[in-house]
């Protein structure tokens, strides 16, 4: 694969344009599934843990959970989307096909980042009108609203295309999404604030990256954080760059792709 002087914008939209598709096709899975669960999710925990905890830092609790629900089925659908994308050319061979054609490396991983995150915004913001049947919502910060919603969805798409080229397996895609990221979701602040933890806990949870993540989308919604704004920020930045520096080592190295 050589290196062009012009981008080969063809190639991305073609690439992009597949994934959206394929999403269309199985709407019932992409799109119904995780928006009926993330329903359940409300219902059951507005409803159980609301009747007792009437408000958090003054916002109702139904509505304190949103952001967190939200963030939860952001960070499994963008993980899913990319790595299932990007592992399904490994599992029938299409993926040497991509590798010889005219397409540059940095256009190959637009057009599947690009596609999952696209996906993952998509259901965000269903999941965020679903909820506002339920609750009533403001957003105080609508431009950083969007800003944490595309970044988390950008960053954990480029994640779930590094699990796409390590797995060897169907079950290694769902392995680190199942059994380490929902886990700290839920640890990390979805349901509560960390503010209510006894102190020792409350240290051990800042070293969930997800809270910080949930913090700074919460803070867009209600302007409260259980950590500064300017934190979440920054680890959300440096998660990313350290996905973009790990993703640009597997194609300069052809970890998983060249056999």
């Amino acid at each position: 694969m050589t290196l062009r002087a012009a981008p080969n914008f063809r190639a991305v939209w073609a690439i992009y344009r597949v994934e959206m598709a394929r999403a269309f096709r199985t709407v019932l899975q992409s799109i119904i599934s995780p928006v009926i669960s993330t329903s359940l999710y409300f219902v059951v925990f507005g409803s159980a843990i609301g009747s007792r905890i009437n408000e958090i830092d003054g916002i109702a609790y139904g509505a304190f959970i949103v952001p967190g629900l939200m963030m939860l089925s952001l960070l499994t659908q963008s993980i899913s989307n990319a790595s299932f994308a990007i592992y399904f050319p490994k599992f029938v061979g299409s993926i040497y096909e991509l590798l010889s054609a005219p397409v540059s490396y940095l256009e190959i991983i637009i057009a599947y980042v690009g596609g999952a995150a696209t996906k993952s915004i998509i259901l965000g913001l269903i999941i965020l009108a679903t909820a506002a049947l339920f609750v009533p919502l403001r957003i105080e910060h609508p431009f950083w609203m969007i800003a944490f919603l595309v970044l988390t969805a950008v960053t954990f798409s480029l994640f779930g295309f590094i699990i796409g080229i390590w797995a060897k397996t169907f079950e290694q895609l769902q392995l680190v999404p199942l059994l380490i990221v929902t886990p700290l979701t839920f640890l990390g602040g979805s349901f509560y604030s960390i503010h209510m933890l006894p102190g020792i806990w409350k240290t051990i949870t800042l070293f969930n990256p997800v809270v910080y993540l949930i913090s700074g989308f919460r803070w867009s919604f209600y302007g409260k954080a259980d950590v500064s704004v300017g934190v979440s920020l920054g680890m959300t930045l440096v998660f990313l760059a350290i996905c973009i520096a790990i993703v640009a080592w597997i194609f300069r190295t052809g970890y998983r792709l060249r056999n």
